[in-house]
């Protein structure tokens, strides 16, 4: 890792767990223009969520927050919403934080629906890694799962811009729920081989409330697999570097990567180093909290202090939520909702 400006790397902080920070997940707004049911169902999210800005951080703070990490560790910072291209001005704020240094990594998550008329801008403005979530092919099935309001022509035209703006490997999150999307597995591979895209099958997890999930929803990594190498054989890779949470494979006829998130069936908590900010400015140290801790207070003292008080939260750290789903522990029921955060 590079020398952390104003810290040491030997002082860097560990949670109890001895896990170091390295990875932040920002959320930049609340609001999203879709309804997916499993992060943000219509029925239970009115049409108008998240669109208060005033209740946002602004970008000054924003920039002094994410410049509080990187002095404590992180290297990699991901954006997110909601979906976070409604976010005005987004690249404005991108440009302002590529220039932070000890910030190697600036990556955005969307479901890109508004990704074409946007993508050259991100593009210019320091972005350099793209994630779209994308979990049908077919027109209707995806329009359902959008919650009537995505289309999948869209998606795919801000795919093919970004591409062209000159994001060469994009990664394609997919959720898979038994009988819901299964029979999209062999379809979105087929179309994304070749392409020099990565799709990554993530299991569908119990983040949030609203969601209404089941156990018996989840369609497991070593099914997909097992679905996808009887179609075309693949074999393991390595792991990018430590605590990557896709396990990675590679098609034998040389037609590219594909790879797995199994955080139900083979949960990686103990090599977890990310911690997520909702857009008004709480800090959540796992995926599955259940509640945050404000940072807005700790980030009018200015960066040094900031960091300093990140310091101390991450130090506290304890979180291993899907070690303790597997073990049928005991663990809270109560999760904060995947909008809020990103997932």
């Amino acid at each position: 890792m590079n020398a952390v400006p104003g810290l040491p790397p030997s002082s860097l902080p560990l949670d109890r767990h001895g896990r170091p920070l390295r990875d932040l997940r920002l959320s930049v707004i609340e609001a999203c223009n879709f309804r997916c049911p499993y992060c943000m169902p219509a029925e239970r999210v009115a049409d108008d969520y998240g669109l208060d800005a005033a209740a946002r951080l602004s970008f000054e703070e924003i920039e002094t927050l994410v410049r509080g990490f990187v002095r404590i560790g992180v290297t990699k910072l991901r954006l997110t919403g909601g979906e976070p291209l409604l976010r005005k001005r987004l690249p404005e704020l991108i440009e302002r934080l590529a220039r932070i240094d000890g910030l190697d990594d600036l990556a955005l998550t969307t479901n890109g629906s508004l990704l074409a008329r946007q993508a050259r801008a991100l593009r210019e403005a320091g972005l350099r890694r793209l994630t779209v979530s994308l979990d049908a092919l077919a027109p209707d099935l995806f329009r359902r799962l959008s919650g009537g309001r995505g289309e999948i022509a869209d998606v795919l035209a801000g795919i093919a811009a970004a591409q062209e703006a000159g994001f060469d490997s994009l990664k394609i999150n997919c959720v898979i729920q038994r009988g819901v999307n299964e029979d999209q597995v062999l379809p979105l591979a087929e179309h994304f081989r070749g392409s020099g895209h990565v799709l990554r099958f993530i299991e569908y997890m119990d983040v949030g409330n609203c969601n209404g999930w089941s156990e018996q929803g989840v369609v497991t990594s070593q099914e997909l697999r097992d679905r996808l190498h009887a179609r075309w054989p693949m074999r393991a890779l390595d792991a990018n570097y430590r605590g990557e949470v896709a396990s990675r494979y590679a098609y034998l006829d040389g037609r590219g990567e594909i790879g797995f998130v199994s955080s139900i069936s083979a949960p990686f908590c103990g090599d977890c180093h990310r911690s997520r900010v909702s857009a008004d400015g709480r800090l959540y140290t796992c995926l599955f909290a259940a509640e945050g801790t404000d940072l807005r207070p700790a980030l009018a003292h200015g960066e040094a202090a900031f960091a300093q008080r990140l310091a101390e939260l991450w130090s506290r750290r304890n979180d291993r939520y899907s070690e303790l789903r597997a073990m049928d522990a005991p663990r809270s029921k109560r999760h904060v909702e995947m909008f809020l955060i990103g997932g």
